[in-house]
């Protein structure tokens, strides 16, 4: 496997799995991300602070009075020389999401006619859609999702939205994300979720993580006005939306 090793000040690097985004390379950084916490935890690595996963790359950033990049380098390389599966152990999330109600999906009707589909179509091919989670950025809690059905890409809205509501769904690309939080927005709204991708009453306030497999799940506005009460109570139950893969 060709790796590349690129600094990133004096307290951090970045090892380097490939130019393009796949899942391959994606599991590839995941799977390293893991294997370096796993080598933490049982004392074979000391001086690193924490492993932030992109979607090609993974930053290793490390104390510098504990360690130095000449010295972990080769450990990383080790672990990689072990071996990293594409095909990792992850965690399989359910979102509920209500695609029925205009105020939630203002913009169903225009994607379902770029697409030259119908808005039922539209839905159905987001709900069959193989999601992972590659990345989080832009916002706490905002996730980048890919493995949109290829008949549903389109570019950004060539007019943002200054305000997008909090739990909106929306695809752009071959992505879809959910909304964290109210916040300016230049993607395609097709549903909203009752769920919150972050809060902080939680004991992990960021709900999804990279890594996740995600599929979405249908839900009418009485389930979605029901559910968002629980969440809204912190009554909800979202373990029920988890399952080790």
């Amino acid at each position: 496997m060709s790796v590349r090793y690129l600094s990133c000040g004096d307290t951090a690097f970045t090892v380097e799995f490939g130019n393009e985004i796949s899942p391959e390379i994606n599991g590839r950084v995941m799977a390293l991300h893991a294997a370096i916490s796993l080598a933490r935890e049982g004392g074979e690595i000391a001086g690193v602070v924490e492993t932030v996963p992109t979607m090609r790359s993974l930053m290793v950033t490390y104390d510098p009075l504990a360690t130095s990049r000449a010295n972990l380098q080769p450990k990383v390389d080790a672990l990689i020389a072990r071996g990293l599966p594409a095909d990792a152990v992850s965690r399989q999330v359910t979102v509920p999401c209500c695609y029925d109600d205009p105020e939630f999906a203002p913009d169903l009707a225009e994607v379902a006619e770029r697409a030259k589909k119908t808005p039922e179509q539209v839905i159905e091919a987001h709900l069959a859609s193989p999601f992972k989670v590659y990345v989080l950025g832009f916002m706490p809690g905002l996730a980048y999702v890919a493995g949109l059905d290829q008949s549903l890409f389109l570019p950004r809205r060539s007019q943002p939205r200054v305000r997008v509501p909090r739990s909106s769904v929306a695809i752009a690309m071959d992505m879809t994300t959910i909304y964290p939080f109210e916040s300016p927005g230049g993607w395609h709204l097709i549903g909203r979720t009752p769920l919150w991708m972050f809060d902080k009453r939680r004991e992990q306030p960021v709900f999804l993580s990279p890594g996740d497999s995600l599929t979405f799940e249908r839900i009418d506005r009485e389930n979605f006005d029901r559910i968002a009460g629980e969440v809204e109570a912190g009554t909800f139950d979202w373990s029920s939306l988890v399952k080790s893969k």
